[in-house]
């Protein structure tokens, strides 16, 4: 492509770079100038105007945003019709989305004439939801740089949608524990399940105690897809009460602890039946984000979750400090800041 001020009077066919506004007339940029257009800036005392010539092979920036956005565009995408060198993604159902992230690196890594942005990986969207966008620099690419771009595009994006999940609660009671809590955190957790169709099909509570636990668990895993599993207190090694009730109900134990804050107390494990299991902590009993919900989306998705993948959580796993509770990361802050003032004050 070429790009540059050329002569009013050889101007015909190129696309402007920028928009001209002159007494009773108007062009805007992007548009291809006609023969009457380059005559009327040539009476309004226009003499040279910047334009974009394509050559052979390029292809235009719409018809290649579109293009490739179709390559990029998996199960469960949409891809809008093209404008300004720019087409977008959109969820046809809502889900979970899936990026190929190495694949998203390459297409970007072609040439900076070409741009693809997302949404993070693996969030909760819904239908019709914008998830991406294709954004074309230039008003063309270059046949080579379209060629290498359509190459590594292949269904870069999916949306994995939501499956009707049967979820089973079991709540832990220890005295002190009032009733309304337990109420709450069940209204919560279906507000949670709803945007995925997922239903509670059992819901039990049970002394905060490993052989009571145990049974429990044994029991609502003969009807289920998923099994919740809400404390009255802390899970707080793996060898406290939840885990080790898991483990005496033949379950495995896949992971305590992440690295998403408020969340970091959460159990990943399976039942003695392979059903994925999940030991909230205690912030999922509220309905702001935390990392609970991180998990449980991509298993409400039919998404597998492992020990890898939510060690993958941490960057960008710093969510919100919790009003309730002390906050020592801000607290660590000022400390800091003090020590900085009173050795400045020291000098």
């Amino acid at each position: 492509m070429k790009f540059g001020p050329i002569a009013v009077e050889e101007s015909e066919g190129g696309i402007l770079a920028h928009s001209i506004r002159r007494e009773g007339l108007v062009l805007k940029k992007g548009a291809r100038v006609r023969a009457e257009d380059a005559a009327a800036l040539a009476r309004a005392g226009v003499e040279r105007i910047v334009v974009a010539r394509l050559e052979p092979g390029d292809v235009e920036e719409n018809e290649a945003a579109l293009r490739v956005a179709r390559r990029i565009a998996g199960q469960g995408v949409r891809v809008e019709a093209p404008f300004t060198g720019r087409s977008n993604l959109f969820a046809e159902w809502a889900g979970v989305l899936d990026l190929d992230v190495e694949r998203i690196q390459r297409i970007n890594g072609v040439h900076e004439d070409l741009t693809l942005a997302t949404l993070p990986n693996h969030r909760s969207v819904v239908e019709g939801e914008m998830i991406g966008t294709v954004k074309i620099i230039p008003f063309a690419l270059s046949g080579e740089t379209f060629t290498r771009a359509a190459d590594a595009s292949v269904k870069a994006i999916e949306v994995r949608p939501f499956v009707r999940k049967r979820i089973a609660v079991v709540s832990t009671l220890l005295p002190g524990l009032k009733p309304s809590v337990v109420d709450k955190t069940l209204r919560v957790l279906a507000q949670r399940l709803a945007p995925a169709g997922a239903a509670i099909v059992a819901e039990v509570r049970v002394e905060h105690e490993t052989a009571a636990l145990a049974a429990k668990i044994v029991e609502v895993a003969r009807d289920c897809d998923i099994v919740l599993v809400f404390g009255a207190s802390a899970i707080t090694d793996r060898r406290d009460v939840i885990p080790a009730a898991v483990e005496a109900a033949g379950g495995v134990i896949e992971r305590f602890g992440m690295p998403v804050d408020p969340g970091n107390l959460l159990l990943l494990a399976r039942t003695g039946a392979g059903q994925p299991l999940l030991g909230a902590p205690g912030c999922a009993r509220s309905p702001k984000e935390n990392g609970f919900d991180w998990v449980l989306q991509r298993l409400l998705a039919g998404m597998s979750v492992s020990d890898a993948d939510i060690r993958a959580m941490g960057v960008g796993g710093l969510l919100m400090e919790i009003v309730s509770r002390p906050q020592p990361r801000a607290d660590a802050q000022t400390d800091v800041e003090s020590l900085a003032e009173r050795l400045a004050a020291d000098e």
